[in-house]
């Protein structure tokens, strides 16, 4: 029986993390920094568990498996290996790399996987910054030049955020996070990140796979309003203050995550209440659900 899936979270450490997501449901190690809580995660080397309903304790991999494709991620798409989205919570407590991933037509030469991304940002210290694009009137040239004497910060394009905020990261578009983010973050299922510049911290960089991959002509890009769509998902912000009746007709997987308030699905097969920093997946053929309570709220499907 169908139903709306939660997953035990997948926590990674990361020189840049901390300790925020624990104000977000996730039980940290005390002397870890974590970075990343990955929510929904169908990878070799990250297999999310279902902590829920009949079918607790097997793998998204299993359950779509087990299930089919069709009944899980839905008809949108055509039969794959992999559930296609990585859903994932960051915390930044240092800015990150500086960091490409690599467009489809490329990354196999590569030996990568593309991926777009979008960021919603949860939560943003005062003064909080992105960094997404190239100053208007950069060349390949100039940021070759830059690199080369470590001068690459005059010609990023960073830029103050706030929370409730959200970010549109094509493939391509060379990007950090900067200090003081929580972010909820729905991109491609890839972990290939070609690093290009890391502010002087003696981590790998891939500089000839960065500068195949960046896009030299995405000046300035901005914050985006919602909804977020693309060829790989579509992300929209509702706001839930009287219960309301929604479907998954079989096309697509809708994936449920509040921002603000408590979330309550209700389905034929039993209810969850989802808060802030929690995801549910719930599957193409569920056919339909309810909502109740007062929240504003991130819903995920296919385009």
């Amino acid at each position: 029986m169908l139903y709306p899936y939660k997953f035990q979270p997948i926590l990674a450490e990361r020189v840049w993390g901390g300790h925020e997501l624990s104000r977000f449901g996730k039980q940290l190690p005390a002397a870890k920094p974590i970075g990343e809580s990955w929510e929904i995660s169908d990878r070799p080397e990250a297999q999310s568990t279902i902590i829920n309903g009949p079918q607790r304790g097997q793998t998204l991999h299993e359950l779509i498996q087990s299930a089919g494709w069709q009944t899980i991620v839905g008809s949108a798409l055509p039969a794959g290996t992999r559930f296609p989205l990585l859903v994932k919570l960051l915390d930044a407590r240092e800015r990150l790399s500086l960091q490409v991933h690599p467009p489809a037509a490329i990354a196999p030469a590569l030996g990568g996987e593309p991926k777009t991304e979008m960021w919603y940002i949860l939560d943003a210290a005062p003064g909080a910054h992105l960094i997404a694009g190239l100053k208007r009137g950069g060349t390949r040239a100039a940021f070759e030049t830059a690199l080369a004497g470590n001068q690459l910060e005059p010609l990023i394009h960073r830029f103050p955020v706030q929370t409730g905020e959200a970010m549109f990261i094509p493939s391509g578009r060379i990007h950090a996070i900067d200090a003081g983010l929580v972010i909820v973050e729905i991109q491609q299922n890839s972990d290939t990140t070609y690093r290009v510049y890391d502010w002087g911290r003696p981590r790998e960089i891939h500089v000839p796979q960065s500068l195949a991959s960046i896009d030299f002509t995405d000046f300035e890009p901005r914050p985006q309003s919602f909804p977020i769509r693309c060829e790989h998902f579509l992300v929209e912000k509702q706001e839930l203050t009287a219960p309301r009746s929604d479907r998954c007709t079989g096309r697509s997987f809708h994936i449920l995550t509040p921002i603000a308030g408590t979330l309550r699905i209700q389905s034929g097969a039993g209810a969850e209440t989802l808060a802030v920093g929690e995801f549910a997946l719930l599957p193409a053929g569920l056919g339909d659900y309810t909502l109740t309570g007062a929240a504003t709220f991130l819903k995920v499907s296919l385009p």
